[in-house]
């Protein structure tokens, strides 16, 4: 007799588009690498944490910690898709995001952060324009 296989349904929303976004800037990379974590730190890395976080910040226009958790578990299953297997509902409660927020307002680690992921979204071009026109009417 054949198992009838288990179907779960989830918004899905802009969760990916956001995520391929993040993910094409570097931003876990460059989180896990200017901000170290202490060694007691478990679960999903702290990268991973900022993206998810962020994620919700920009799909849902709200920044309030004690919302992340209920919003990460009802789309486990597509964030699971995105990041580490072991992504569990938890990693994002409010207590863990105060720890992201600790971690993040070291000014020395923020500035570095800053300077490398600029340095990858900008580009700076040397242009000398032979002429240049300007529209009087507005």
């Amino acid at each position: 007799m054949a198992k009838e296989p288990i179907i779960t349904n989830e918004r899905v929303d802009d969760i990916p588009l956001l995520l391929t976004q993040l993910e094409h800037i570097g931003v876990e990379q460059l989180i896990d690498k200017h901000f170290p974590c202490h060694g007691n730190w478990q679960g999903l890395n702290l990268g991973s944490v900022v993206v998810i976080w962020l994620t919700h910040i920009l799909s849902q226009a709200d920044h309030r910690l004690n919302h992340v958790q209920a919003w990460v578990s009802k789309r486990l299953e597509t964030l699971k898709n995105f990041t580490d297997e072991s992504l569990r509902s938890l990693d994002l409660a409010d207590d863990r995001l105060q720890a992201v927020l600790r971690y993040l307002s070291i000014d020395a680690n923020w500035f570095s952060f800053e300077s490398e992921l600029g340095s990858s979204l900008l580009r700076v071009y040397d242009i000398v324009p032979e002429q240049v026109r300007l529209d009087s009417n507005q």
